[in-house]
């Protein structure tokens, strides 16, 4: 049977199990045809489509080219190598350097103050991490903010994968002489499960979460391959069972005996799908402070239509819960059903700052701290005070939602 049948019938499974990722399936998705040309592209650095920005100026003023080139792009992320460099993307740097000493200042502050972010996907201290640089640059410097926001670059690009309205958030990593290498992983959303989790979520779901979210890195530093720009493994977001299968250890020793690098230049910018199988590389230089301005753009599409206070709906239902177990008048499935109907399953977006990673990918969700007071048997004042301590730390966009 030819890989394209086998596509097929992967493509009609309803679930995906992680026992079931085969790296021969894999392997063929990256050898196979590069499903069209790349007609803007200046030039192929190891199957990785290379854009020259001062180039594509004429291309992006006019509305029917850039439309073009944007399909051209979407299909890079989609089917092609996963991935794009915009070489010059900020033809000046300055905006560049005057970010980079904003985010240096607010290293400081954070380092001085005693905070260490968490790395999903390194060791904590490894690297230094500015979790919310988005808004942390916007009330510092909104200056410099605009400077650096109003590269048309980054906004065509955003759109030709996500369409308009969409959501920028940003993090910044610095990665020192001798810092070590991340594990090879995709990113958000499922990227942040567990494989237990992933399984959870049906196949269409894990072929549709590439589309909700742009991932992309803005050089602030000249990246040389020494100082460890991110590995990339081109073509592997085509393999559906990825979310599942990048932490198994045939796949990470095929990523770490084929992935590729490029060089970057300070202002330069990678984009690439969260499907990717990617991961930062070891900083293996004496002398460069390789820091690069993480972009993760995310769909306009990924918000429920109403504002819920889902705090004050978790201490008013707790109680009962408690009370119903106790006199066993309620399953542990009818629980589980009451639970997703009351506290939010997801445990971002939140302040990582406040509430980082520990001990996993993501932080306890509300729905996971409510299950774990009521499987410890907490009262209702333990389960309350929890509940907003956890509001706290996640910030909630809505202001009801907090601690009161």
């Amino acid at each position: 049977m030819g890989h394209g049948q086998d596509r097929i019938e992967k493509r009609e499974q309803s679930w995906y199990r992680e026992r079931d990722c085969a790296l021969d399936e894999f392997v063929a998705l990256l050898e196979g045809d590069d499903h069209g040309p790349t007609r803007y592209a200046s030039e192929v650095m190891q199957r990785i489509p290379i854009y020259d920005c001062p180039q594509l100026d004429g291309v992006t003023r006019d509305a029917s080219h850039r439309a073009q080139l944007q399909t051209e792009w979407a299909r890079v992320l989609h089917d092609g190598a996963g991935v794009l460099v915009l070489r010059r993307a900020f033809v000046d740097s300055r905006p560049v350097d005057d970010a980079t000493a904003v985010f240096e200042s607010i290293i400081h502050s954070e380092r001085e103050q005693g905070s260490s972010a968490a790395d999903h996907f390194a060791k904590a201290g490894a690297n230094d991490r500015i979790w919310n640089a988005q808004e942390k640059l916007c009330l510092r410097a909104p200056e410099v903010f605009a400077q650096y926001f109003s590269n048309p670059m980054l906004m065509i690009v955003s759109q030709a994968w996500l369409g308009p309205c969409y959501q920028m958030t940003s993090q910044v990593n610095v990665v020192r002489p001798g810092g070590a290498a991340q594990q090879a992983h995709r990113d958000y959303h499922l990227g942040f499960q567990t494989a237990e989790k992933a399984e959870r979520y049906p196949a269409h779901v894990h072929r549709m979460s590439p589309f909700l979210t742009l991932q992309g890195a803005v050089a602030h530093s000249d990246m040389p391959v020494e100082s460890g720009p991110t590995k990339l493994l081109p073509y592997s977001q085509r393999y559906d069972e990825g979310y599942l299968a990048w932490r198994r250890a045939e796949f990470r020793e095929y990523f770490e005996d084929h992935f590729v690098q490029l060089p970057l230049s300070k202002g330069d910018a990678v984009f690439f799908s969260p499907a990717l199988f990617h991961a930062a590389g070891e900083n293996r230089t004496t002398d460069v402070q390789r820091m690069a301005n993480l972009l993760q753009v995310s769909s306009a599409y990924g918000r429920a239509m109403e504002v819920l206070d889902r705090t004050r709906m978790c201490e008013a239902l707790y109680p009962v819960l408690r009370e119903r177990r106790a006199s066993g008048r309620i399953t542990d499935t009818e629980i589980t059903a009451a639970i997703a109907s009351c506290a939010e399953g997801y445990p971002f977006p939140t302040d990582l700052d406040r509430d980082p990673p520990v001990g996993g990918l993501a932080p306890e969700s509300q729905q996971e701290l409510m299950h774990r007071a009521l499987d410890e048997d907490w009262d209702s004042a333990r389960f309350t005070l929890a509940l907003n301590a956890q509001a706290a730390r996640q910030r909630s966009a809505d202001p009801q939602s907090g601690p009161r």
